[in-house]
């Protein structure tokens, strides 16, 4: 007889009964780790054919709700890109005219750490731009960049076809870059859409002025203005902005009551305070709240509603 590829037979004594078990044992063992290391192999590899489907799902759709509308993938990833210039473009200018209305009007005092962290804020912000235009309009540094990313990702295999996707990501980027050149041609255009960004910041930034105002206590605010308002709030966003943290979380709040807890003077703890949690509340969750709701609506409940 075999038991586990091991010969058995009638044992003479009790030692060889002892002996021809442990072999048994041993051989249990053995076959055991050998399936558990099969089983780790497996799960492994389906993990990574999921990691690399998601990836090539993400190749396919940079940004899938302009897609579905009918609109290209390189044209939509331009157009997403493109706003982002324009926006950086308007937070920078609105960064810049703060920073010399304080020089010229000192409305804030200078704080040696807050000044830093606000110029580093514009220097992060200002190299953003100019990043973002060498991906719009320089092709030999695009294509540089594509094709050393993608062999890194390649080396990490989370890239399966390193030629095809080179191909089609290079194919994306000359169409970003096209559409780049068309709007920087029309140049009334790219003035309109960063005014469209300014008047949106502009808005964005008087929200803590309405917000001071409700508190019924606007009188006794001695520097606290419209102006100063916005102007205060785009020293926050230039620290707020390079926060590595989705919606900036921490360092807007921490921004907002350095700030502008300097303009209230005497309401520097409770006002400060209160006022955060509903400027923070309206500008981000607020939002998130209702494009969670809006995202999660599909296009056949729309038309029924319709």
């Amino acid at each position: 007889d075999k038991i586990n590829g091991i010969n058995i037979y009638e044992p003479r004594n009790m030692n060889d009964y002892f002996e021809g078990k442990k072999e048994i044992n041993k051989n249990m063992i053995k076959e055991d780790k050998i399936k558990k290391i099969k089983r780790e192999k497996s799960a492994n590899k389906s993990s990574n054919q999921i990691l690399r489907k998601r990836l090539h799902e993400l190749e396919k759709t940079p940004a899938p709700a302009l897609n579905k509308k009918g609109i290209k993938v390189g044209e939509s990833t331009g157009i997403i890109l493109q706003n982002f210039i324009v926006y950086q473009i308007a937070l920078v200018f609105l960064g810049v005219v703060a920073l010399v209305s304080n020089l010229i009007f000192r409305f804030l005092p200078s704080n040696g750490l807050l000044i830093k962290l606000t110029a580093l804020g514009f220097v992060i912000n200002f190299l953003v731009i100019c990043f973002s235009f060498l991906l719009a309009f320089a092709k030999r540094f695009s294509r540089w960049l594509i094709k050393h990313g993608i062999n890194v990702l390649s080396k990490l295999k989370l890239v399966k076809n390193k030629e095809k996707t080179t191909k089609k990501w290079i194919e994306n980027t000359s169409n970003f870059h096209d559409s780049s050149i068309k709007l920087m041609s029309n140049w009334k255009l790219f003035l309109g859409t960063i005014f469209l960004n300014l008047v949106y910041l502009c808005l964005l930034y008087s929200i803590p002025f309405f917000v001071l105002v409700a508190t019924g206590k606007y009188d006794e605010f001695a520097n606290v203005t419209f102006g100063t308002t916005i102007m205060t709030s785009a020293y926050v966003m230039l620290i707020g902005s390079f926060v590595p943290i989705p919606g900036g979380t921490g360092g807007l709040e921490g921004a907002y009551k350095e700030f502008f807890g300097t303009i209230l003077d005497g309401y520097r703890g409770p006002i400060t305070n209160s006022t955060m949690i509903i400027w923070r509340t309206i500008t981000y969750f607020f939002g998130l709240i209702v494009g969670g709701i809006a995202f999660n609506i599909s296009e056949k409940k729309v038309k029924k509603c319709e």
